[in-house]
């Protein structure tokens, strides 16, 4: 059967009501995964952004709020994106890969060769084909959308450290006390099947853990107060860090906009972000480049990199520290400080490399993406120009 033959399901988890305490009360009347952001649910984000997965079958939630509360929402998604969309309730919490498990059977229904699995809060550009494109190529169990963020925020995520050049996993921990990378899980991974052998092991080495017929009363009591039920398993500490390193799984980096709605205020944020960003990676809208410049920033990044692989000579990375930036990377108007003034003409002008600034001219209208814009210059485009012996780069 070829690749393109192949189903794929897609699976998002919405958790249950003794979760996201921190929207409260705004999420008193509504469940975290219905809260609107950008006028749609927050868990309509994740599953639009499934509909460009190929050949896919069908798209799971799971969780443990009641059904009647989904009911209304799944059928008129199912209507409007026209892919089935059911959500199946679980008895009690099984974490992650747990529900997984739980689920298989009906999972497993279409036969799909792929997994998709997504956090309903993950707020990104859902580069789905993309992904499932190098989670074949890498022919693992499994594939993590990972991002760079900087270090005094990474701790807050699972870090993890992959190889450079095969992209395996090789060391995962979760929310660590120390700093380890600032490479870290965006919520969305891609698995083969091979993931419910994977549990199922698991839950057989928590049952041979579980018979204490043989154990002293203490030990007994002290594997009882450490161990989890048998059917609650831990994607994260459970899956990722014992097969970190066993090429088995494997990471997919994005360069686009990523954050996780933990807050309200982190959902206002985002639904104003969604609203400037929806169609900006498609090349669809030319937007206002000041409300952007962190998600525009990422494609001067992926450009860099490109210009790097190019070179055989340089490599770039994000800090979080400017002072320890190396470029600095600004949108700027007319007269900067620099004494280059941006006239009518000029895109971007950077300096030397010992110097290190790289300036946009953020009167300029810019576009991202392969489809462009009529009248906006291509953002990667501009910065693939090899200015660093201090020209400046011009329309035309």
């Amino acid at each position: 059967m070829k690749n393109s033959d192949n189903k794929v399901v897609a699976v998002i988890m919405v958790g249950g009501p003794t979760k996201g305490t921190r929207f409260r009360p705004l999420s008193f009347n509504v469940p975290k995964p219905l809260f609107p952001l950008a006028g749609q649910p927050m868990v309509h984000h994740p599953i639009s952004a499934c509909k460009s997965i190929p050949n896919l079958a069908r798209i799971f939630l799971i969780g443990f709020h009641e059904e009647r509360e989904f009911a209304l929402y799944v059928s008129s998604i199912s209507s409007e994106l026209n892919i089935p969309v059911r959500y199946l309730k679980e008895d009690k919490p099984h974490g992650s890969a747990g529900g997984l498990y739980y689920f298989r059977d009906i999972l497993m229904e279409d036969n799909p060769s792929h997994i998709f699995l997504l956090n309903c809060d993950v707020c990104c550009s859902f580069p789905l084909p993309e992904m499932l494109d190098a989670h074949r190529r890498y022919g693992g169990m499994g594939t993590l959308l990972v991002i760079k963020v900087s270090a005094e925020s990474a701790s807050e995520f699972g870090e993890l450290v992959a190889d450079p050049v095969t992209k395996e996993l090789l060391h995962y921990t979760e929310k660590p006390e120390t700093f380890v990378s600032d490479l870290i899980n965006c919520g969305v991974y891609i698995f083969t099947p091979e993931i419910f052998h994977v549990i199922h092991d698991i839950r057989t080495q928590r049952e041979d853990k579980a018979n204490l017929h043989t154990l002293s009363s203490f030990e007994a009591l002290r594997l009882t107060t450490k161990t989890h039920a048998k059917d609650f398993v831990r994607l994260d500490q459970d899956i990722l860090s014992p097969l970190a390193g066993k090429k088995q799984l494997y990471t997919y980096e994005t360069m686009d906009f990523w954050e996780q709605i933990k807050t309200p205020a982190k959902a206002k944020f985002d639904t104003e972000t969604i609203k400037r960003l929806q169609g900006c990676h498609k090349g669809s809208k030319v937007q206002d480049l000041h409300a952007l410049k962190l998600y525009l920033a990422r494609f001067v990044v992926r450009a860099f990199n490109a210009w790097a692989s190019a070179s055989g000579y340089f490599t770039f990375s994000r800090v979080g520290d400017t002072s320890s930036a190396d470029l600095k990377i600004t949108f700027d108007s007319a007269s900067h400080g620099d004494g280059n003034d941006f006239d009518g003409n000029v895109l971007a002008h950077a300096y030397a490399p010992q110097d290190g600034r790289f300036h946009y001219n953020a009167n300029q209208n810019w576009s991202v993406g392969p489809e462009g814009v009529s009248g906006a210059f291509d953002l990667e485009t501009v910065a693939w120009y090899p200015c660093w012996s201090g020209e400046s780069f011009e329309q035309g």
